[in-house]
């Protein structure tokens, strides 16, 4: 345990904390996720002054799964050992998330949605974090092979046996996740969140999946908030060597970034600087706007990145001229 460093003391003076559903939870309004950047294949230091730089401003959810890195598992390992360093002694402030669904290891077991694939996820999840308990756990995506029933109960057996304190899904439609609501609620456990992929490039989740969150009074938590880099000035000038565009990535190609895309980027950077904020401030708070929207999870591959996201707070009101216009440029 590193003894010398010691967490801001002001940390929750200005984070906007969000009431997740009709649950107890509160989440601050931008979360940090690890999918990227705090893997085997990244620098330990950046990304460790990261996190402090995260809990430092009130960010106290720290968003990961089994398979996050590269390679599979090594971002929560490396979580683990940030927490060993510096934050276990403030565990009870923390609020930590895995998830399971996608490929993980070889054979049968190692995918999708099984009781066994759940559990066992769980398991390893916490010994590489080296926890007892997540403070939620999710079925990452539905399985079309699987009854929705058993992927549930294994979330409900997840809560009951102590290895998490809540249950949540993601990327699950809206017919799928009023299912999983229903029977999550009917065993007792209900499910506190839905992590769906959201952004003003992706608004797959206003086709009425916040209405049935809504409804349901369950939490939305978004990824990929900033369309994986598009929503920023990155590339307002082209495609840097050193970005996700100009590297092999399969969720970000150069083919992205069409003619149109570009045009719509420029203007609404424009607008963004009218309202004196970065482009990725300004996409950050449109979907911050939505009641139903508990947080929003944002990557980071440095701690002056985070700190950028965070200026969203500044600036979370829109004009009725103001989403016009936005409404008109990205259609």
């Amino acid at each position: 345990m590193n003894l010398d460093y010691i967490p801001a003391q002001n940390r929750y003076d200005k984070m906007i904390y969000r009431r997740s559903g009709n649950s107890g939870v509160l989440l601050p309004a931008i979360s940090l996720g690890l999918w990227h950047n705090f893997g085997f294949v990244d620098v330990f230091n950046h990304f460790r002054k990261t996190i402090r730089t995260a809990f430092d401003h009130g960010i106290i959810h720290f968003d990961l799964a089994n398979n996050y890195g590269p390679p599979y598992g090594s971002a929560e390992e490396n979580f683990g050992k940030i927490l060993k360093l510096d934050l276990m002694r403030f565990r009870d402030e923390l609020f930590i998330s895995s998830k399971a669904g996608y490929d993980m290891w070889p054979g049968p077991y190692g995918n999708f949605g099984s009781r066994k694939y759940l559990i066992a996820s769980c398991d390893q999840s916490l010994k590489r974090m080296g926890l007892d308990y997540v403070d939620v756990f999710y079925s990452h995506r539905p399985d079309p092979d699987t009854p929705v029933e058993e992927t549930m109960q294994a979330l409900d057996h997840i809560v009951r046996s102590g290895r998490a304190l809540y249950a949540g899904i993601s990327n699950y439609n809206p017919e799928q996740t009023e299912k999983a609501i229903k029977i999550l609620r009917s065993l007792g456990t209900p499910c506190l969140i839905h992590q769906p992929k959201y952004s003003m490039f992706h608004r797959e989740p206003e086709e009425g999946l916040l209405d049935v969150l809504g409804h349901e009074k369950v939490g939305a938590i978004v990824f990929s908030p900033l369309a994986q880099g598009l929503l920023t000035d990155k590339y307002l000038k082209g495609i840097p060597k050193n970005s996700r565009a100009g590297r092999p990535n399969i969720f970000l190609t150069k083919e992205h970034m069409t003619p149109q895309i570009m045009e719509k980027i420029t203007k609404l950077n424009t607008l963004a600087k009218n309202r004196d904020q970065s482009l990725a401030q300004m996409a950050i708070s449109w979907l911050l706007k939505d009641e139903r929207i508990t947080s929003v999870l944002v990557g980071a591959s440095s701690s002056k990145q985070l700190l950028n996201s965070l200026g969203a707070l500044d600036h979370l009101e829109f004009s009725a001229k103001e989403l016009e216009a936005i409404e008109n440029i990205l259609n």
